[in-house]
């Protein structure tokens, strides 16, 4: 090949605009990756009832699932899956629902986390990442309630309670997600920043 050819086919690439694909397991998204799964298991234990003194007392907010967001907006849809499963992995140590309750959990995550992170791959920015995480809210709102409806509460024993509760459930989950997205926002640069400075974006 000439040099005028290959400084043509250069210079066709760099005006298409195209950038090569980065890589879904390189180095520093893997590090990423390991960071979002810690930082999203240990936030997990800080969690609390929203409705203490009701027959859903056991549903409680945490905001694990906004490293979970971030790891699919920094890496991509892939990368949220790996952190989401590698968390609900972690959370099985010690569990005393047999699963039941990562299971239900995993479901609910990737509803909420894969669609935004689909959506940033296409076309970023802030106002991009509210709409999306709105959608997302409603997304796992439902997605909960049919959970609970055909997996959490028969399998707990307690399929006749669950029409009872399910305003509850809808209300506990309109919160969790929403609040969760709301941290999600206040997190998106700052934590994009850190790991610009680390390297590891």
């Amino acid at each position: 090949m000439t040099e005028e050819k290959v400084k043509t086919t250069d210079n066709s690439k760099i005006e298409s605009g195209k950038k090569p694909k980065k890589p879904i397991f390189s180095t520093k998204s893997i590090a990423g990756m390991a960071i979002f799964a810690a930082l999203s298991f240990g936030i997990s234990f800080l969690e609390f009832s929203v409705f203490p003194a009701s027959a859903v007392a056991f549903l409680k907010l945490d905001f694990s699932n906004a490293f979970i967001m971030l790891a699919g907006f920094m890496y991509g849809p892939i990368a949220a899956i790996f952190v989401g499963v590698i968390k609900e992995l972690l959370c099985l140590i010690g569990t005393q629902t047999f699963g039941v309750g990562q299971i239900a959990n995993m479901i609910v995550i990737l509803v909420y986390v894969i669609p935004p992170a689909i959506v940033y791959t296409r076309k970023k920015g802030i106002k991009v990442v509210i709409i999306s995480l709105a959608i997302a809210c409603l997304l796992q709102t439902v997605t909960a309630l049919i959970v609970n409806k055909f997996i959490t509460f028969p399998l707990y024993g307690m399929a006749d309670a669950f029409d009872s509760v399910v305003w509850l459930i809808l209300a506990f989950n309109v919160i969790k997600s929403v609040s969760v997205s709301v941290l999600t926002v206040l997190l998106y640069k700052r934590i994009g920043y850190v790991f610009e400075k680390i390297k590891i974006k």
